[in-house]
């Protein structure tokens, strides 16, 4: 290890230097592996370096020999990443042995709590920038699944969105780990962040580096569909965040991506409300006649985009987040953001 970039809580960002390759970033998780120091010898796994991948490019360290982390104490038993070389053991809130599982026990319901569902994981910055815009000062809590990134360390918005106090904690479920809280499923995740954490709103999306494969089923986004479900079977108030753009160089994903229109229109089998930004032009006449195919299954609501690129420049300044998505930043593919953002300011304008 040649020495330290930067870091954020629970990932070190170094630099290594790999024989036969020269220097190369690389990304450390202290807990699971240790913390690195310059000079030490690292353990990595190279693959998404070797495949070059936008949201995980870095070589991965798997241990530091010489400084490993201290072996698990409890309490907590529930295992993430499990039966890989770097499972982790995490207390859930929802085990026996957490001091909220009495709240958890009999829990069934959200009590009419909005969750806004979102495919990306850049999604949760601009949901937030409309929602803080209209309603400051609510209370949202993010709920990750593990569709993309186990850890949610690896996310540096979440670290900035938190510290900024644009969110206000992170419920890390399935296999994900290393949110404020953990829990085994998206429903009691869901039920931690109304009950325990006292989230007003609730957004559920993917972490980073989903997965796709440009077939109609092959993608992990298929978890909003599920979302949806299980915030309905809960009691909550489901909100679909369309995934748009203009930008993408894939036909599939230009105007209402295939995605949403999979999830929502083929997984989700419970109604939810969909905003449909107001984008304007013949752009915008798209992105309305593709998400009238969801009108049979969910309430389509027009949403008015004025103002929201003045709130997403705001909060990338304010709180010191990229808006980004898939390498494009928020001018390169503004109808990305701005659906995002309208989903949040529908949602805060929900009694």
């Amino acid at each position: 290890m040649i020495g330290i970039r930067r870091e954020w809580p629970g990932a070190v960002e170094l630099d290594v230097e790999i024989e036969g390759d020269g220097a190369r970033r690389a990304l450390a998780y202290p807990a699971l592996v240790g913390r690195p120091e310059p000079g030490d010898s690292v353990l990595l796994n190279t693959t998404a370096l070797a495949m070059g991948l936008g949201t995980g490019g870095y070589a991965m360290v798997v241990a530091v020999p010489d400084r490993l982390p201290p072996d698990p104490s409890g309490p907590g038993h529930l295992v993430k990443a499990r039966y890989t070389p770097l499972q982790a053991t995490v207390l859930g809130a929802d085990e026996q042995d957490s001091p909220h599982h009495a709240i958890l026990r009999d829990a069934d319901s959200l009590g009419g709590a909005p969750v806004v569902v979102a495919d990306l994981h850049s999604a949760l910055p601009p949901i937030l920038a409309g929602l803080l815009a209209a309603r400051p000062g609510t209370r949202a809590v993010y709920v990750m699944p593990d569709g993309g990134a186990l850890p949610a360390w690896f996310s540096m918005s979440i670290a900035r969105l938190k510290e900024a106090g644009a969110l206000a904690a992170t419920v890390t479920v399935g296999q994900a780990f290393g949110g404020d809280l953990e829990a085994v499923t998206v429903h009691t995740g869901l039920l931690a962040a109304r009950l325990v954490l006292g989230a007003d709103v609730i957004i559920v999306a993917q972490g980073p580096g989903n997965l796709g494969t440009g077939t109609r089923w092959g993608f992990s986004g298929v978890s909003a569909g599920e979302a949806i479900n299980a915030a309905a079977v809960l009691g909550g108030r489901p909100v679909g965040s369309l995934r748009v753009s203009e930008g993408d160089a894939r036909e599939r994903h230009i105007g209402v991506s295939h995605h949403s229109l999979t999830a929502y229109g083929r997984v989700a089998l419970a109604r939810a409300v969909i905003p449909v930004p107001e984008l304007g032009g013949e752009f915008g006449q798209r992105v309305a006649a593709d998400a009238a195919a969801l009108g049979d299954r969910h309430e389509l609501v027009p949403v008015a985009v004025d103002g929201l690129h003045d709130a997403l420049s705001r909060a990338e300044k304010d709180w010191g987040v990229r808006m980004s998505t898939m390498g494009r930043r928020l001018e390169e593919d503004l109808p990305y953001f701005l659906a995002a953002a309208a989903a949040g300011r529908h949602t805060a304008a929900l009694p």
